[in-house]
């Protein structure tokens, strides 16, 4: 993953996300957008990982600022889990684990080397407030130390108008499951 983009490509991502901003009012009450611009300009870094979220398909767009810290809540909003992210295992251990037709990546990785977080289970239940993600395809979340230790992870989706937390192996993967980030900026 390179660590600078280019000006042409800081320019037409900002021009994406500002478009996805002022399409979706719902998802950012009150929230303005040269601010948010103002901040991702000074932030390169953050700005190259919102471009990974993009160009993977999660269609990121802002959900929140935090009055504390003054960061703004990217959250991937694609209406299904991200096309570039899905067929992961969990973790690198469980990506190890596998002796044979192991998965590309693991979800937990991906996220590192992108430079976002994976969902928790809240944010997730957060995300479907501001409309219905998920209705084919599911998404590994934050799963807690001690199910991991014992082999599992956790993943959500949206089916019957109800958002359902699920288990499996965390070395399954499937070719429906992905995973949705978060970046504060």
């Amino acid at each position: 993953m390179k660590n600078e983009l280019s000006a042409q490509q800081r320019t037409e991502l900002l021009n994406v996300l500002k478009a996805r901003f002022e399409k979706n009012m719902s998802r950012h009450k009150g929230l303005e957008w040269p601010k948010i611009q103002a901040k991702l300009e000074s932030n390169t870094k953050k700005l190259r990982s919102l471009n990974e979220m993009e160009v993977s398909g999660g269609e990121p767009d802002v959900v929140a600022h935090d009055k504390k810290t003054g960061e703004y809540v990217f959250y991937d909003c694609s209406a299904e889990s991200p096309k570039g992210r899905r067929s992961l295992c969990y973790d690198r251990q469980a990506l190890d684990a596998r002796k044979e037709n192991k998965p590309k990546d693991s979800a937990m990785d991906m996220a590192a080397a992108m430079g976002i977080e994976l969902l928790s289970e809240d944010e997730y239940r957060e995300l479907q407030k501001l409309g219905s993600f998920d209705l084919k395809t599911s998404s590994w979340v934050k799963t807690p130390s001690e199910i991991r230790k014992l082999g599992g992870a956790l993943f959500c989706d949206r089916r019957y108008n109800h958002v359902f937390l699920y288990h499996n192996g965390a070395d399954s993967y499937y070719a429906a499951r992905g995973f949705r980030g978060s970046l504060r900026v």
